[in-house]
């Protein structure tokens, strides 16, 4: 049987990496999901590839529900983010709202309207930050972002301990520095150590098995901050 694979956040960046990975993998069938509908429709073509429309930022779980999707996904992977770097001082309402509903809010509120769509064994994967990993280096500018982040490794462990009972399983990687579009915004003229396709190899080969050996953890995959 084919495994059935969620990709949240899957129009750029490493998003549309782990799409392309999965995609080229046989007995695999990829869900990709973005509010770039369009984008995905243009960018995959393979027939394994199936792309719904999906804005994370408002009314998550009925956008959910209304695409009709069926049981049962073996690996689910929230991977959708939005980085605002502004002073501490200028950071507005809105921009505390919108970070925390895309990298946190929203991240729960597709769990939720996954959970019932989801093997009994599913492996969770949520992709954070390091800027959001206790300890870690922490840059100015970053103070809705990081603790937003900070917030989705909570969220992790929490899920782990309440669905201890279960075979489902989740976990939580921080990245450290990726070449995508989102760095590019963010630190203009940085050049990151790590392609968006070699980040995309790593977790999709986490997400594929390391839900058999861990759950509820918050791991580093860093070379380099920021």
């Amino acid at each position: 049987m084919n495994k059935r694979i969620a990709i949240i956040g899957a129009s750029q960046g490493i998003g549309a990496a782990l799409v392309a990975h999965f995609a080229a993998i046989s007995n695999v069938e990829v869900f990709a999901f973005s509010r770039n509908l369009d984008k995905m429709l243009m960018q995959f073509t393979q027939k394994n590839v199936h792309s719904f429309a999906l804005d994370i930022s408002s009314n998550v779980k009925n956008q959910i529900h209304s695409l009709g999707l069926k049981p049962s996904f073996d690996i689910l992977i929230n991977n959708a983010g939005l980085l605002i770097n502004k002073p501490f001082e200028a950071l507005s309402q809105e921009d505390f709202q919108e970070s925390y509903q895309v990298n946190v809010i929203g991240v729960m509120q597709t769990t939720q309207a996954f959970l019932p769509l989801l093997s009994s064994n599913a492996h969770i994967v949520n992709i954070s930050s390091m800027g959001g990993f206790q300890g870690s280096l922490k840059f100015p500018g970053l103070a809705a972002y990081s603790t937003s982040k900070a917030a989705l490794c909570a969220f992790t462990e929490l899920f782990a301990e309440e669905y201890k009972n279960t075979d489902l399983r989740m976990n939580c990687l921080c990245l450290g520095a990726v070449q995508t579009q989102m760095l590019s915004a963010a630190f203009p003229g940085f050049t990151a150590p790590t392609t968006a396709e070699h980040m995309a190899e790593f977790i999709a080969d986490f997400s594929m098995h390391a839900g058999a050996f861990m759950n509820g953890k918050i791991i580093p995959v860093s070379t380099s901050n920021p």
